[in-house]
């Protein structure tokens, strides 16, 4: 299903090259987040997931924006299952062993199997990330980000689908209309990730 999102000036579209720099943003983005760090162990390995998710699913197959360098997100429209083929899954593996805590790839692969378990059938728009980094926050980015997403699915009447693996946004979603789903505990005995829907306004 094609949806036409109209940006403001201050944002683009992130071109196949800028792979690190969607990923590198959100990694910054990510830093403290209880669910990414459960899941990777560090800063680094956060980072290089979020470069391969970027350059082999998001930019290729979905929709990324940036605000700068301060801000970026990663989308996947209605009907598109985002593959991770399996040159992608070698990248991802490699990338753990270098930079991840022990246990890291066997953790991803049983998130990744909780969230394929939540994800709603109904079609929709899926907010992968968003992200603005440390020195940005507090000036409206990630509000900014979401809008002309959200204004564009609000006019084609399109759900918006949401994975929050921090507790502290959860008062930033629901502002902008996401409504808890259920919640899970990453791994059985991990932090809380709460699935979030937003129904077209």
């Amino acid at each position: 299903m094609p949806i036409n999102i109209d940006l403001p000036a201050e944002q683009r579209r992130a071109q196949p090259g800028e792979w690190r720099l969607v990923g590198d943003i959100i990694a910054k983005a990510f830093a403290e987040d209880p669910v990414n760090l459960h899941v990777f162990g560090t800063e680094r390995a956060i980072q290089s997931c979020m470069r391969i998710l970027a350059r082999e699913v998001y930019l290729p197959a979905g929709h990324s924006f940036l605000q700068g360098e301060d801000g970026a997100t990663m989308w996947l429209p209605p009907g598109v299952a985002g593959n991770f083929g399996g040159l992608a899954q070698l990248k991802f593996a490699v990338a753990m062993a270098r930079f991840a805590t022990k246990g890291a790839m066997n953790r991803a692969l049983g998130l990744s199997a909780q969230m394929a378990e939540h994800h709603p059938t109904e079609p929709h728009m899926y907010l992968f990330t968003i992200g603005a980094v440390q020195e940005a926050r507090g000036k409206g980015v990630g509000k900014s980000l979401l809008a002309p997403v959200l204004a564009a699915c609000d006019r084609d009447g399109i759900p918006v689908y949401l994975e929050n693996s921090n507790p502290v946004n959860g008062g930033f979603y629901r502002a902008h209309g996401f409504e808890t789903i259920t919640t899970f505990q990453v791994g059985g005995d991990g932090p809380v990730m709460e699935p979030m829907w937003r129904s077209p306004r």
